[in-house]
């Protein structure tokens, strides 16, 4: 394995726990805690890595590492919606109002990413 194979294997090791902290935690606001910090932190890690792992595969250029260009653009839509919706309903909890739909916003659509990564 290549240095650059590592650490596109790292990369999509944080990008999934990064997607583990957004639907855990919706799941965990959704059942009445208050856990907030690791929707917002997963949605940025998110967005970071899924960056970061187009910016490599388009590097690597291989067989294995082939980038669909329609599908990446409709995640990075939806990751940045998760993002937006996380960010928001994050600073209206630290305000102390009510988020709204924005954590559920935040968590269906991070939802609907994995079902784009996965289906597509």
């Amino acid at each position: 394995m290549s240095a650059m194979d590592f650490v596109y294997n790292l990369l999509v090791a944080l990008h999934l726990l990064g997607m583990a902290a957004v639907v855990g935690g919706w799941i965990a606001v959704r059942s009445g805690r208050t856990v907030i910090a690791p929707i917002v932190w997963g949605a940025r890690a998110q967005l970071v890595t899924g960056l970061a792992l187009v910016g490599i595969a388009e590097a690597i250029n291989d067989a294995d590492h082939t980038v669909n260009h329609a599908k990446i653009a409709v995640k990075l839509v939806v990751a940045i919606v998760v993002l937006a919706a996380a960010e928001m309903g994050a600073a209206r909890g630290r305000k102390g109002k009510d988020t709204g739909n924005l954590l559920d916003i935040a968590g269906g659509a991070a939802v609907v990413n994995v079902l784009v990564a996965a289906i597509w």
